[in-house]
């Protein structure tokens, strides 16, 4: 009984465990985010679409919330520059995702692109 109870547990745990491990493969890097972001207004600066290579939005210009719902409905209108968002790989975007939301004004470090 108890090599019965000890083997369900083992297994339990390892399920836990390699669920939690394909939830966070899902989430994309927020450092890789961070540079891609900057460098899709870089390429736009580049293209004369805008006057700085300063991203349009801070981090902490929407809630986890407000930027899950925005990557989830892919609006991304109001980032401008959407010739370069359109050449983002779902990667990409997914990096990117990971930095706005890591970084929302309702996160535990809110952040604004210097």
């Amino acid at each position: 009984m108890f090599k019965k109870a000890l083997f369900v547990l083992l297994t339990l745990i390892l399920s836990v465990g390699f669920a939690d491990f394909s939830l966070a493969a899902e989430t994309g890097n927020k450092r890789k985010g961070k540079y891609t972001y900057r460098k899709v207004y870089e390429s736009c600066l580049k293209r004369g679409a805008v006057e700085t290579a300063k991203p349009k939005l801070n981090p902490d210009a929407h809630s986890q919330a407000e930027w899950t719902k925005i990557f989830k409905d892919k609006k991304f209108a109001e980032f401008g520059c959407s010739e370069e968002w359109s050449k983002l790989s779902d990667e990409q975007q997914s990096d990117i995702y990971s930095y706005l939301h890591d970084h929302a004004s309702d996160s535990a470090t809110p952040a604004k692109c210097n």
